[in-house]
Protein backbone atom coordinates (compact mmCIF):
# COMPACT_ATOMS: atom_id res chain seq x y z
CA UNK A 1 0.00 0.00 0.00
CA UNK A 2 1.33 3.42 -0.92
CA UNK A 3 2.02 5.95 1.81
CA UNK A 4 -0.66 8.49 2.67
CA UNK A 5 -0.35 11.60 0.57
CA UNK A 6 1.65 9.90 -2.18
CA UNK A 7 1.00 10.71 -5.82
CA UNK A 8 -1.77 8.97 -7.74
CA UNK A 9 -1.24 6.77 -10.78
CA UNK A 10 -4.32 5.74 -12.74
CA UNK A 11 -4.20 2.46 -14.67
CA UNK A 12 -6.87 3.12 -17.28
CA UNK A 13 -7.66 -0.55 -17.83
CA UNK A 14 -5.16 -3.18 -16.66
CA UNK A 15 -1.43 -3.74 -16.18
CA UNK A 16 0.32 -7.07 -15.49
CA UNK A 17 1.61 -7.49 -11.97
CA UNK A 18 5.23 -7.15 -13.13
CA UNK A 19 4.53 -3.44 -13.56
CA UNK A 20 1.55 -2.97 -11.28
CA UNK A 21 3.40 -4.02 -8.13
CA UNK A 22 6.29 -1.68 -9.01
CA UNK A 23 3.83 1.20 -9.00
CA UNK A 24 1.92 0.12 -5.90
CA UNK A 25 5.04 0.23 -3.74
CA UNK A 26 5.48 3.93 -4.58
CA UNK A 27 2.10 5.44 -5.42
CA UNK A 28 -1.60 5.32 -4.77
CA UNK A 29 -2.81 3.24 -7.70
CA UNK A 30 -6.31 3.31 -9.17
CA UNK A 31 -7.25 0.57 -11.65
CA UNK A 32 -10.10 0.90 -14.13
CA UNK A 33 -10.28 -2.80 -15.04
CA UNK A 34 -10.36 -4.56 -18.38
CA UNK A 35 -14.05 -3.74 -18.80
CA UNK A 36 -13.56 -0.04 -18.02
CA UNK A 37 -15.57 2.20 -20.30
CA UNK A 38 -14.93 5.86 -21.01
CA UNK A 39 -16.92 6.99 -17.98
CA UNK A 40 -14.92 4.74 -15.66
CA UNK A 41 -11.57 5.95 -17.05
CA UNK A 42 -12.63 9.57 -16.59
CA UNK A 43 -13.76 8.78 -13.05
CA UNK A 44 -10.37 7.47 -11.90
CA UNK A 45 -8.33 10.23 -13.57
CA UNK A 46 -8.86 13.26 -11.25
CA UNK A 47 -5.70 14.18 -9.40
CA UNK A 48 -3.54 11.60 -11.17
CA UNK A 49 0.12 12.42 -11.66
CA UNK A 50 0.48 9.53 -14.10
CA UNK A 51 -1.83 7.57 -16.38
CA UNK A 52 -1.01 4.15 -17.80
CA UNK A 53 -3.03 3.60 -20.96
CA UNK A 54 -3.17 1.12 -23.83
CA UNK A 55 -4.30 1.34 -27.48
CA UNK A 56 -7.96 1.02 -26.45
CA UNK A 57 -7.84 4.20 -24.35
CA UNK A 58 -8.03 7.59 -26.11
CA UNK A 59 -5.71 10.10 -24.45
CA UNK A 60 -7.35 13.39 -25.37
CA UNK A 61 -8.37 16.76 -23.97
CA UNK A 62 -11.36 15.48 -21.93
CA UNK A 63 -9.19 12.91 -20.17
CA UNK A 64 -6.41 15.41 -19.51
CA UNK A 65 -9.03 17.87 -18.24
CA UNK A 66 -10.36 15.18 -15.91
CA UNK A 67 -6.87 14.45 -14.57
CA UNK A 68 -6.17 18.13 -14.04
CA UNK A 69 -2.90 20.02 -13.52
CA UNK A 70 -1.29 17.23 -11.49
CA UNK A 71 -0.83 15.05 -14.59
CA UNK A 72 2.81 14.78 -15.65
CA UNK A 73 3.15 11.53 -17.58
CA UNK A 74 1.13 9.21 -19.81
CA UNK A 75 2.74 5.79 -20.20
CA UNK A 76 1.28 3.89 -23.14
CA UNK A 77 1.38 0.12 -22.70
CA UNK A 78 2.24 -0.44 -26.37
CA UNK A 79 4.78 0.47 -29.02
CA UNK A 80 2.22 2.43 -31.03
CA UNK A 81 0.70 5.61 -29.64
CA UNK A 82 -1.90 6.65 -32.21
CA UNK A 83 -4.44 6.65 -29.35
CA UNK A 84 -2.56 9.59 -27.79
CA UNK A 85 -3.10 13.20 -28.83
CA UNK A 86 0.55 14.20 -28.70
CA UNK A 87 -0.15 17.85 -29.47
CA UNK A 88 -2.50 18.21 -26.50
CA UNK A 89 -0.03 16.45 -24.20
CA UNK A 90 2.80 18.63 -25.43
CA UNK A 91 0.78 21.82 -24.89
CA UNK A 92 0.14 20.81 -21.29
CA UNK A 93 3.67 19.68 -20.55
CA UNK A 94 2.67 16.03 -20.16
CA UNK A 95 5.39 13.51 -21.07
CA UNK A 96 4.30 10.56 -23.22
CA UNK A 97 6.15 7.23 -23.27
CA UNK A 98 5.74 3.86 -24.97
CA UNK A 99 7.19 0.34 -24.66
CA UNK A 100 9.49 -0.43 -27.60
CA UNK A 101 12.08 -3.23 -27.87
CA UNK A 102 10.59 -5.59 -25.28
CA UNK A 103 7.91 -6.88 -27.65
CA UNK A 104 9.97 -6.94 -30.84
CA UNK A 105 10.56 -10.69 -30.94
CA UNK A 106 7.03 -11.63 -29.92
CA UNK A 107 5.38 -9.45 -32.56
CA UNK A 108 7.80 -10.43 -35.34
CA UNK A 109 7.28 -14.10 -34.54
CA UNK A 110 3.51 -13.67 -34.69
CA UNK A 111 3.86 -11.96 -38.05
CA UNK A 112 5.79 -15.01 -39.24
CA UNK A 113 3.08 -17.30 -37.85
CA UNK A 114 0.39 -15.31 -39.65
CA UNK A 115 2.42 -15.43 -42.86
CA UNK A 116 2.59 -19.21 -42.77
CA UNK A 117 -1.01 -19.64 -41.61
CA UNK A 118 -2.38 -17.37 -44.32
CA UNK A 119 -0.23 -18.85 -47.08
CA UNK A 120 -1.44 -22.37 -46.27
CA UNK A 121 -5.01 -21.30 -45.38
CA UNK A 122 -4.71 -23.03 -42.03
CA UNK A 123 -7.71 -21.21 -40.57
CA UNK A 124 -10.07 -22.67 -43.16
CA UNK A 125 -8.54 -26.13 -42.87
CA UNK A 126 -8.92 -26.18 -39.08
CA UNK A 127 -12.49 -24.89 -39.17
CA UNK A 128 -13.46 -27.50 -41.76
CA UNK A 129 -11.89 -30.29 -39.74
CA UNK A 130 -13.62 -29.24 -36.51
CA UNK A 131 -16.94 -29.00 -38.37
CA UNK A 132 -16.59 -32.55 -39.70
CA UNK A 133 -15.76 -31.41 -43.22
CA UNK A 134 -12.73 -33.67 -43.67
CA UNK A 135 -13.73 -36.87 -45.46
CA UNK A 136 -10.22 -38.00 -46.33
CA UNK A 137 -7.28 -37.03 -48.47
CA UNK A 138 -8.21 -34.77 -51.38
CA UNK A 139 -5.55 -33.84 -53.96
CA UNK A 140 -7.35 -30.53 -54.61
CA UNK A 141 -8.30 -29.75 -51.03
CA UNK A 142 -6.96 -26.81 -48.99
CA UNK A 143 -4.29 -25.91 -51.50
CA UNK A 144 -1.93 -23.22 -50.23
CA UNK A 145 1.02 -21.14 -51.36
CA UNK A 146 4.63 -22.27 -50.95
CA UNK A 147 6.91 -19.54 -49.67
CA UNK A 148 10.38 -20.98 -50.25
CA UNK A 149 12.20 -18.92 -52.83
CA UNK A 150 9.52 -16.23 -53.05
CA UNK A 151 9.84 -12.45 -52.77
CA UNK A 152 9.16 -11.01 -49.31
CA UNK A 153 8.32 -7.34 -48.93
CA UNK A 154 8.68 -5.58 -45.58
CA UNK A 155 6.95 -2.22 -45.21
CA UNK A 156 8.72 -0.36 -42.40
CA UNK A 157 12.21 -1.52 -41.42
CA UNK A 158 12.10 -0.54 -37.77
CA UNK A 159 12.74 -2.89 -34.87
CA UNK A 160 9.89 -5.29 -35.59
CA UNK A 161 10.19 -5.10 -39.37
CA UNK A 162 13.89 -5.85 -39.16
CA UNK A 163 13.34 -8.82 -36.86
CA UNK A 164 10.63 -10.18 -39.18
CA UNK A 165 12.98 -9.76 -42.13
CA UNK A 166 15.61 -11.77 -40.29
CA UNK A 167 13.13 -14.54 -39.52
CA UNK A 168 11.91 -14.90 -43.11
CA UNK A 169 15.31 -14.45 -44.78
CA UNK A 170 16.01 -18.22 -44.94
CA UNK A 171 12.75 -18.65 -46.91
CA UNK A 172 13.08 -15.63 -49.15
CA UNK A 173 14.43 -15.79 -52.67
CA UNK A 174 14.55 -12.00 -52.53
CA UNK A 175 13.96 -9.55 -49.70
CA UNK A 176 12.58 -6.09 -50.48
CA UNK A 177 11.77 -3.29 -48.09
CA UNK A 178 10.16 0.14 -48.18
CA UNK A 179 11.22 2.69 -45.61
CA UNK A 180 11.45 6.47 -45.35
CA UNK A 181 15.22 6.24 -45.17
CA UNK A 182 17.73 3.59 -46.29
CA UNK A 183 18.85 0.93 -43.84
CA UNK A 184 22.35 0.06 -45.09
CA UNK A 185 23.02 -2.17 -42.10
CA UNK A 186 19.98 -4.29 -42.96
CA UNK A 187 21.01 -4.39 -46.60
CA UNK A 188 24.47 -5.62 -45.62
CA UNK A 189 23.23 -8.14 -43.05
CA UNK A 190 20.23 -9.59 -44.87
CA UNK A 191 20.79 -8.70 -48.50
CA UNK A 192 17.60 -6.64 -48.49
CA UNK A 193 16.95 -4.12 -51.24
CA UNK A 194 15.09 -0.85 -50.73
CA UNK A 195 12.39 -0.07 -53.30
CA UNK A 196 9.48 2.33 -53.67
CA UNK A 197 6.27 1.24 -51.99
CA UNK A 198 4.33 0.60 -55.19
CA UNK A 199 7.13 -1.56 -56.59
CA UNK A 200 7.16 -3.58 -53.40
CA UNK A 201 3.42 -4.28 -53.69
CA UNK A 202 3.81 -5.25 -57.33
CA UNK A 203 6.74 -7.61 -56.89
CA UNK A 204 6.35 -9.20 -53.46
CA UNK A 205 4.69 -12.55 -52.85
CA UNK A 206 4.33 -11.62 -49.18
CA UNK A 207 3.79 -8.05 -47.95
CA UNK A 208 4.15 -7.56 -44.19
CA UNK A 209 3.27 -4.19 -42.61
CA UNK A 210 5.39 -2.75 -39.79
CA UNK A 211 4.72 1.00 -39.74
CA UNK A 212 2.78 3.18 -37.27
CA UNK A 213 -0.63 4.64 -38.04
CA UNK A 214 -0.11 8.27 -39.04
CA UNK A 215 -2.01 10.60 -41.38
CA UNK A 216 0.43 9.53 -44.11
CA UNK A 217 0.02 5.78 -43.58
CA UNK A 218 -3.72 5.51 -42.93
CA UNK A 219 -5.37 3.36 -45.63
CA UNK A 220 -2.02 2.98 -47.37
CA UNK A 221 -3.25 -0.47 -48.43
CA UNK A 222 -6.21 0.65 -50.52
CA UNK A 223 -7.88 -0.74 -53.64
CA UNK A 224 -5.14 0.60 -55.86
CA UNK A 225 -2.30 -1.02 -53.91
CA UNK A 226 -4.19 -4.28 -53.51
CA UNK A 227 -4.76 -4.24 -57.25
CA UNK A 228 -1.01 -4.05 -57.79
CA UNK A 229 -0.43 -7.29 -55.88
CA UNK A 230 -0.15 -10.73 -57.44
CA UNK A 231 -3.25 -12.96 -57.34
CA UNK A 232 -1.27 -15.43 -55.21
CA UNK A 233 0.22 -12.88 -52.84
CA UNK A 234 -0.24 -12.70 -49.05
CA UNK A 235 -0.84 -9.56 -46.97
CA UNK A 236 0.13 -9.60 -43.28
CA UNK A 237 -0.69 -6.84 -40.79
CA UNK A 238 0.48 -6.90 -37.17
CA UNK A 239 0.99 -3.11 -36.99
CA UNK A 240 -2.24 -1.07 -36.93
CA UNK A 241 -5.65 -1.74 -38.47
CA UNK A 242 -5.89 1.79 -39.86
CA UNK A 243 -3.20 0.94 -42.42
CA UNK A 244 -5.62 -1.23 -44.42
CA UNK A 245 -8.91 -0.43 -46.13
CA UNK A 246 -10.86 -3.38 -44.74
CA UNK A 247 -13.65 -3.27 -47.31
CA UNK A 248 -11.15 -3.17 -50.16
CA UNK A 249 -9.21 -6.08 -48.67
CA UNK A 250 -12.33 -8.19 -48.23
CA UNK A 251 -13.29 -7.53 -51.86
CA UNK A 252 -9.78 -8.40 -53.02
CA UNK A 253 -9.94 -11.73 -51.19
CA UNK A 254 -13.42 -12.58 -52.47
CA UNK A 255 -12.58 -11.79 -56.08
CA UNK A 256 -9.12 -13.36 -56.13
CA UNK A 257 -7.22 -10.11 -56.55
CA UNK A 258 -4.84 -11.41 -53.86
CA UNK A 259 -4.41 -14.90 -52.45
CA UNK A 260 -4.64 -14.55 -48.67
CA UNK A 261 -4.31 -12.29 -45.66
CA UNK A 262 -3.31 -12.61 -42.02
CA UNK A 263 -4.46 -9.87 -39.64
CA UNK A 264 -3.91 -9.21 -35.94
CA UNK A 265 -5.13 -5.60 -35.83
CA UNK A 266 -8.29 -3.71 -36.82
CA UNK A 267 -9.45 -0.13 -37.17
CA UNK A 268 -12.10 -0.14 -34.43
CA UNK A 269 -10.90 -2.67 -31.89
CA UNK A 270 -12.30 -4.72 -30.29
CA UNK A 271 -14.72 -4.56 -33.19
CA UNK A 272 -13.76 -6.40 -36.37
CA UNK A 273 -15.14 -5.26 -39.70
CA UNK A 274 -17.94 -7.72 -40.67
CA UNK A 275 -16.67 -7.95 -44.23
CA UNK A 276 -13.38 -9.36 -42.91
CA UNK A 277 -15.19 -11.96 -40.82
CA UNK A 278 -16.83 -13.25 -43.99
CA UNK A 279 -13.77 -12.98 -46.27
CA UNK A 280 -12.20 -16.19 -47.58
CA UNK A 281 -8.55 -17.11 -47.05
CA UNK A 282 -8.25 -14.63 -44.19
CA UNK A 283 -6.68 -15.57 -40.86
CA UNK A 284 -7.88 -13.27 -38.05
CA UNK A 285 -6.36 -12.98 -34.58
CA UNK A 286 -7.43 -10.79 -31.61
CA UNK A 287 -4.43 -8.40 -31.41
CA UNK A 288 -2.07 -10.86 -29.74
CA UNK A 289 1.19 -9.75 -31.34
CA UNK A 290 2.86 -9.10 -27.98
CA UNK A 291 0.99 -11.85 -26.12
CA UNK A 292 3.84 -13.80 -24.58
CA UNK A 293 4.57 -13.77 -20.87
CA UNK A 294 8.07 -12.41 -21.44
CA UNK A 295 6.90 -9.59 -23.71
CA UNK A 296 3.90 -8.51 -21.66
CA UNK A 297 5.88 -8.53 -18.40
CA UNK A 298 8.66 -6.55 -20.08
CA UNK A 299 6.12 -4.02 -21.39
CA UNK A 300 4.55 -3.69 -17.94
CA UNK A 301 7.89 -3.10 -16.23
CA UNK A 302 8.92 -0.54 -18.84
CA UNK A 303 5.62 1.34 -18.57
CA UNK A 304 5.95 1.41 -14.78
CA UNK A 305 9.60 2.46 -14.89
CA UNK A 306 8.73 5.34 -17.22
CA UNK A 307 6.16 6.59 -14.72
CA UNK A 308 8.59 6.16 -11.83
CA UNK A 309 11.32 8.04 -13.68
CA UNK A 310 9.18 11.03 -14.66
CA UNK A 311 7.48 11.37 -11.28
CA UNK A 312 10.91 11.06 -9.66
CA UNK A 313 12.17 14.04 -11.65
CA UNK A 314 14.28 11.97 -14.06
CA UNK A 315 14.09 11.69 -17.87
CA UNK A 316 11.75 9.00 -19.21
CA UNK A 317 13.34 5.81 -20.51
CA UNK A 318 11.40 5.70 -23.78
CA UNK A 319 9.80 9.06 -24.59
CA UNK A 320 7.72 9.71 -27.71
CA UNK A 321 6.58 12.87 -29.43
Amino acid sequence: MAATGSEIVAIARALPSAGLERLRTRFEVRVGGLDADRERVLAIAPGAAGIVADPAVPIDSPLLDAAGPTLRVVANFAVGYDNVDLDVCRERGVTVTNTPDVLTNATAELALALTLAAARDLGTAERDLRAGGWSGWDPEGWLGIELSGTVFGVVGMGRIGRRYAGLVRPLAGELLYANRSPRPEVEDELGARRVELDELFERADVVSLHVPATPETRSMVDRDRLGRMKPTSVLVNTARGALVDAAALADALRTGVIGAAGLDVYSNEPGVEPELLDAPHCVLLPHIGSATRRARDGMARLAADNVIAVLGGRPPLTPVG
